[in-house]
């Protein structure tokens, strides 16, 4: 028997994004959105990642987002947090992964600045909303790493 629902599947759209906690020497890499966008998260503070395109894995996504983002390529390793954004218009499905730097060394491509910051160091620049969420999963990661 085959259950029916009179629900609409998805009443907004969603729309997946990826981000990369790129962790070096007890600190997460941080990036600064660009000021003088129409975006409410302009000149924010961000983990750097980007929306996974269709039939694109997380991990694809993420990998060709930090590349084109900062130039850098990663190992995307284990899942950290999620979190969603309900806005008018749609939901923001917003994921966190922890990365590792295999080549390159990360270049604001797309930012307007980046900064390596240690948990002491990860609320003294304003977050995007999203991102505020994945702040004491990086705090525990990074003060982990010091043992």
């Amino acid at each position: 028997m085959t259950r029916q629902t009179t629900e609409p599947l998805s009443p907004i759209p969603t729309i997946r994004v990826v981000a990369g906690a790129i962790l070096r020497d007890g600190r997460v890499l941080s990036a600064q959105r660009p000021m003088g966008t129409s975006s409410t998260i302009a000149g924010m503070w961000e983990l750097p990642g980007g929306k996974v395109d269709s039939g694109e894995t997380d991990q694809q996504a993420l990998a060709r987002e930090l590349m084109e983002e900062l130039g850098v390529q990663v190992r995307v390793g284990s899942f950290l947090a999620e979190h969603a954004i309900q806005q008018a218009t749609r939901v923001i499905h917003l994921l966190a992964y922890q990365c590792e730097l295999l080549a390159g060394e990360p270049t604001a491509l797309e930012h307007a600045e980046l900064r390596w910051l240690s948990p002491d160091e990860l609320r003294s620049v304003p977050w995007a909303a999203g991102d505020q969420t994945f702040l004491p999963f990086i705090e525990s990661q990074l003060r982990s790493l010091r043992g």
